[in-house]
C-alpha cells in the first residue's frame, strides 16, 4: 500500500524521487505498526518516540505512512509538491503531522536522531520522569547520508556515549541518484560502526520477520546505539511496460516512473492496487492501523498514568519539567551582574555561562575542542561533561567537529525541553552554515557562540582570521523564516556589558537560532553610567552611546570592538576639527531594521553624514550607512602578526580612522 501511494504521488506530480520509497516500505510499515509509541491525541506527547528521517528525498514513503496513521489525508497526497500543500518534497518540521524534524540535506537528520537522544537522556537525568528513559529515537538513514562526512561525527559520539536509546536504520540499496553505490564507496560500514561501539544487525530489508526480529533486539540492548543495516531493494515492485521487473534501477530514484521507463500501471497493479485509483488505503490496512490506535492508547494510557503518579509524588521535579516545557526561564538579575572592565567578549560570555550553569538547570553546552579558548568551559563552573551511563551534568566535548555538533543541538532543540548552546571560532562558523540554516528554516532556539571575531586573532593568520564571516551570517538577518520574522537574530556586543544584554537577548528569542559573536581580544568598556540599563539600548538592534549636544555633524556606526575604536577616533574629532560626532552601536543590523522607521530615524538621520567601522567586508554595513555613506573596513585576507600590529597595518585606529572621516566628509560638502 504504501509502494503504491509514494508512487502515484511522484507521477501524479511528475516529479519526486520513488524507488527508495518503495524499497523503504517495509521497514516503516513493521515501525509504525508494531513499535513506534506516541499518542493518537497529543502528537506533542513529551515522552513519545521520535522518527527522524534523514533522506528527504524520501518524503513518498513517509507521507504514505503517515497517512496510514491518520497524519494526513488521501487528497493531501495527491497534493505532493505543489504550492500551499502540507506534503512539500522534502518533510518540513510538523509536530502535530508526525514530522519530527525538517530533512533533505543528506547526513543532517540522522545527527538530529543523536541529539534528540542524548536530550532523553539528559531530561531523563535532569528531571527523573520516568517517561523519558522509556523513549525510544528512531532514525533512517539512506547510502548518501552515510556517505556524508558527517557520519562520522555522529557515529563516533553516539557509541562513545553509548546511546542505548538509539536505533538507526540504514536503508542499504545499494542505489545512488546518478550511479550504483559500489562505484563510489568499496567500505564496510557495519566494520565501521561496530568500531565506534555500535551493535550492528544486518537484515533482508524487505523481510518483514527480520525487520520484527531487528528492532526487538535492538530494543532490548541496553548498552549501545543499535545500526540494523537492511538490504533493500530500490524501486521494489516496479514493472517495465512488458511486465519485466524494473527493479534494481538508477534511474527510479530521482524521477517518477513513467519518466524512468517503467509502467506506472504495471507496477500498481504487480503491487496489488488499482491502476485507475491507485490513491487508496486498503481496508485491510486502515483496519491494521486502526488497531495499533487502540494498542496506543492503551499504551500511553499506562504511561501516562506513570508519569501522574511521578509528579504526585515529585512536585518540585514536575514544576521543573513543565517550565523546560513551557520555555519558563528562571528568575536572573540581569542588572546586578557585575562584568569585570575592559575585558574580551569571549570572556564576558563565559561568565554569563558559569552564572547559567547554576540558574539554568536545561541548558546544555558543547564546545568543538575549544571550550578553554571560547569559554564555554565557564558552563563547567557548576555542570560536568556527559559520559557513557551518566548524564547528570549538562557539557558535551564534541571534539573537532563543528557541523556535527551544531547539528546535535538541533536534535535537542527539535526534542524539546533543552536549550542547546554551542560554540567555537568565528571562522569555523564555515563548517557550521548548513546546520543553521536549518535551525533557522525549522525555527529552533539554538545560541551559536562564535569567538575570535577579526582580524585580532592575531598571529594565527589568516587562515583563523574571519573576514568576510559577519557579512555571510547576517544574510540569514535578511532572510524571513516561514513566520515572518527575520530567521536568525545575529548579535556582535560592544563591550562587556553589551554581552550581558546579548545573552538575555538569547535566552529570551526562543523561536529563531541566535548568534553571538564575540571578540578575543580585551576591548575598552563604553562609558557607561548604569551600564546594564544603557546597554539595553541593544534590544532595539541599535542605538546611541554617545550623541552630540547639537545636530551632529557625522554619525558614526559600528558593532563589536570597533564601537570603542570609534570612541578614541571621536576624541580627536571632537578636538581638531570641532565637530559634533554621534556614535551608535549596531549588534544587530537584521533588529533594527525591524523597528519602527521613526526609530530608525531617531537613531541614523540619513539626511546627515554617516560614516561606518567594521573589521570585516565594507560591505557588511552597507545598508547601515545608505547610499550616501562610508565604511570603513578590511578588503582582504588578514595576516599574521600580533593583533596590536594588526589594528596599526590595517588602519584600525584613532589617527587613521580620524583621517578616514575628515577625508569622507570633504567629499560631503
Amino acid at each position: 500500500n504504501i509502494r503504491i501511494l509514494a508512487a502515484s504521488m511522484v507521477e501524479k506530480a511528475k516529479s519526486g524521487h520513488p524507488g527508495g520509497a518503495m524499497g523503504g516500505a517495509d521497514f516503516v510499515n513493521v515501525l509504525y505498526s508494531e513499535y513506534l509509541q506516541y499518542d493518537p491525541e497529543n502528537p506533542t506527547w513529551e515522552g513519545r518516540d521520535r522518527f527522524f528521517l534523514d533522506p528527504g528525498h524520501m518524503s513518498p514513503m513517509l507521507y504514505s505512512q503517515l497517512a496510514l496513521a491518520g497524519k494526513f489525508t488521501i487528497d493531501e497526497l495527491k497534493e505532493f509538491r505543489q504550492w500551499g500543500s502540507p506534503t512539500p518534497g522534502h518533510p518540513e518540521v510538523d509536530f502535530t503531522r508526525g514530522i519530527e524534524n525538517s530533512s533533505g540535506p543528506l547526513g543532517q537528520g540522522h545527527v538530529f536522531a543523536v541529539g534528540a537522544a542524548i536530550g532523553a537522556k539528559f531530561l531523563a537525568a535532569r528531571t527523573g520522569n520516568p517517561t523519558f528513559s522509556k523513549e525510544t529515537i528512531y532514525a533512517y538513514i539512506s547510502d548518501g547520508g552515510i556517505q556524508e562526512e558527517i557520519s562520522q561525527g555522529a557515529g563516533r559520539i553516539a557509541g562513545l556515549l553509548g546511546l542505548s536509546n538509539l536505533i538507526m536504520y540504514y536503508d542499504s540499496n545499494d542505489v545512488q541518484l546518478s550511479t550504483f553505490v559500489n562505484e563510489v564507496s568499496t567500505e564496510d560500514t557495519a566494520m565501521k560502526y561496530q568500531a565506534w561501539g555500535w551493535k550492528v544487525i544486518t537484515i533482508n530489508g524487505n523481510d518483514a520477520a527480520e525487520i520484527r526480529a531487528a528492532l526487538k533486539a535492538a530494543n532490548e540492548e541496553t548498552e549501545r546505539p543499535t545500526l540494523i543495516i537492511g538490504k533493500t531493494i530500490m524501486g521494489k515492485g516496479a514493472m517495465g511496460p512488458n511486465g519485466e521487473s524494473f527493479e534494481n534501477k538508477v534511474s527510479t530514484h530521482g524521477q517518477p516512473l513513467g519518466a524512468a521507463g517503467a509502467s506506472i500501471a504495471n507496477t500498481i497493479t504487480n503491487l496489488g492496487g488499482d491502476a485507475e485509483n491507485p490513491f487508496v488505503i486498503f481496508p485491510e490496512v486502515a483496519e491494521m492501523y486502526e488497531n495499533r490506535k487502540n494498542e496506543l492508547r492503551k499504551i500511553v494510557a499506562a504511561r501516562h498514568a506513570e508519569q501522574a503518579e511521578w509528579e504526585a509524588a515529585n512536585p518540585e521535579l514536575a514544576k521543573k519539567f513543565h517550565d523546560f516545557y513551557n520555555k519558563n526561564l528562571p528568575d536572573i538579575d540581569y542588572a546586578a551582574i557585575e562584568q569585570k572592565a575592559d575585558q574580551a567578549t569571549r570572556s564576558a560570555s563565559g561568565s554569563m555561562l558559569a552564572l547559567f550553569s547554576e540558574k539554568i538547570e536545561n541548558m546544555v553546552v558543547s564546545s568543538a575542542d575549544l571550550s578553554n579558548s571560547d569559554k564555554t568551559e565557564g558552563f563547567l563552573k557548576n555542570s560536568k561533561p556527559f559520559k557513557k551511563g551518566d548524564f547528570s551534568g549538562g557539557f558535551l566535548h564534541a571534539g573537532v567537529s563543528e557541523l556535527t555538533m551544531a547539528c546535535i543541538m538541533n536534535g535537542m532543540a527539535l526534542h524539546g525541553g533543552i536549550i542547546p548552546v554551542c560554540g567555537t571560532f568565528f571562522v569555523f562558523s564555515d563548517y557550521m552554515k548548513p546546520a543553521f540554516r536549518m535551525s533557522a528554516l525549522m525555527r529552533q532556539q539554538v545560541i551559536y557562540v562564535w569567538t575570535h571575531d577579526a582580524f585580532r586573532v592575531g598571529e594565527d593568520g589568516p587562515t583563523h582570521q574571519p573576514v568576510e564571516h559577519e557579512l555571510q551570517v547576517r544574510l540569514m538577518e535578511a532572510l524571513k523564516n516561514h513566520k515572518g520574522k527575520n530567521s536568525m537574530l545575529v548579535l556582535r556586543p560592544s563591550d562587556v556589558d553589551e554581552t550581558t544584554v546579548a545573552w538575555k537577548m538569547a535566552l529570551e528569542n526562543q523561536d529563531t537560532p541566535t548568534a553571538l559573536i564575540l571578540s578575543r581580544q580585551n576591548v575598552k568598556s563604553l562609558p557607561r553610567k548604569d551600564k546594564y540599563n544603557e546597554s539595553l539600548g541593544a534590544t532595539k538592534g541599535a542605538y546611541v552611546v554617545k550623541d552630540s549636544e547639537g545636530t551632529p555633524d557625522v554619525i558614526l556606526l559600528a558593532s563589536g570592538s570597533e564601537v570603542s575604536t570609534l570612541f578614541a577616533a571621536t576624541e580627536l574629532l571632537e578636538s581638531r576639527a570641532n565637530l559634533n560626532v554621534r556614535i551608535v552601536s549596531v549588534p544587530s543590523e537584521g533588529l533594527f531594521f525591524s523597528q519602527p522607521e521613526s526609530y530608525i530615524r531617531s537613531v541614523i538621520d540619513y539626511n546627515l553624514p554617516i560614516f561606518g567601522l567594521t573589521a570585516g567586508l565594507p560591505l557588511s554595513m552597507q545598508r547601515l550607512v545608505g547610499l550616501k555613506g562610508k565604511v570603513f573596513g578590511l578588503d582582504h585576507f588578514g595576516d599574521s602578526a600580533p593583533y596590536t600590529v594588526l589594528d596599526e597595518k590595517f588602519g584600525f585606529n584613532a589617527e587613521n580612522i580620524y583621517n578616514q572621516v575628515m577625508e569622507y566628509l570633504s567629499t560631503q560638502k
